[in-house]
């Protein structure tokens, strides 16, 4: 067994992280996601633990076998499927999983409606999701304890089965409101006891929404006018305190109103002399119109 440490090793040790090239996904990360600081924070420390764990097997150092399957709890639209999508690219990179695709399913695609059918849509999906990263978004959707009739019982056995047994070929990741998820644990010991990792998606600001909403137009080759910028900041902050607010998701379905009313206002306007500023500007008006503002129902 190789137990001395010396500069050569320390060499070797670095050569073999640059190979894994997990570098780029965390700047990737910190490029593409804006705000998420605690997220991106733990998910360096995710891929630390695992790097150094890859590094001790190859120097034949004692290491027990790091838990892969993890629980990202939060409101929608706080980047967790995006960030699913790096963990598995980093993973896959290290050697956890052989594929490094993200399979993305909900209750519907592994509970059946009707006794032997849970068990062939649950394994179906697995056998999919193999060599990759499984994703199951709103997963406490899977217990209804008050139904006697519910196959999502049977389904989370499964799960757990292959979670247990075929670790190295897939890993799972459970998602949703985190009130939600941690009853969904507490109603499942055997399940919380394979989740080791637990990640927590802030809510964004209404200035980092802003941002948000700036870099979605930016990619449509849209703009804000420079008076649209307050208006907009005022819509998140407004927007945040209504029903069903779901971040950079609902940030997006506002701003595809807002070309919408753009257009209108362009195509009502007769003007037909239009100038490219015409076609990528936003207006404040346009997001104005919103019932937001206009109180409409």
């Amino acid at each position: 067994m190789n137990t001395s440490y010396n500069d050569d090793t320390l060499v070797n040790l670095q050569e073999e992280y640059d190979k894994t090239r997990i570098q780029e996904v965390i700047d990737e990360l910190e490029q593409e996601l804006v705000g998420l600081k605690p997220v991106k924070t733990r998910i360096k420390e995710i891929a630390a633990l695992l790097l150094i764990d890859k590094l001790r097997n190859s120097l034949e150092l004692v290491s027990g076998s790091p838990g892969l399957h993890m629980s990202f709890t939060g409101s929608p639209g706080t980047g967790k499927t995006t960030v699913a999508m790096k963990m598995a690219d980093i993973l896959h990179r290290l050697g956890y999983i052989k594929k490094g695709h993200l399979m993305t399913v909900t209750r519907d695609d592994l509970v059946g409606q009707y006794i032997g059918h849970t068990a062939p849509k649950t394994k179906e999906v697995l056998k999919q999701a193999m060599g990759g990263v499984l994703f199951i978004d709103e997963a406490y959707y899977l217990y209804k304890p008050d139904n006697e009739r519910d196959y999502g019982a049977e389904s989370i056995e499964i799960l757990l089965q292959v979670m247990e047994n075929q670790r190295d070929d897939l890993v799972v990741i459970f998602a949703g409101y985190k009130d939600r998820m941690d009853k969904f644990y507490e109603s499942n010991p055997g399940l919380s006891s394979r989740v080791t990792n637990h990640v927590d998606f802030p809510d964004y600001t209404a200035e980092e929404l802003l941002q948000i909403a700036k870099l979605m137009l930016e990619e449509q080759q849209y703009k804000l006018a420079s008076d649209a910028d307050k208006v907009l900041l005022e819509y998140a902050d407004r927007r945040m305190k209504q029903p069903h607010f779901a971040n950079a998701r609902s940030i997006r379905n506002a701003l595809d109103r807002a070309r919408m009313r753009q257009a209108n206002r362009i195509f009502i306007s007769g003007d037909k002399i239009l100038t490219k500023n015409d076609l990528v500007t936003i207006e404040s008006e346009d997001i104005l119109k919103s019932r937001l503002f206009t109180q409409e129902v």
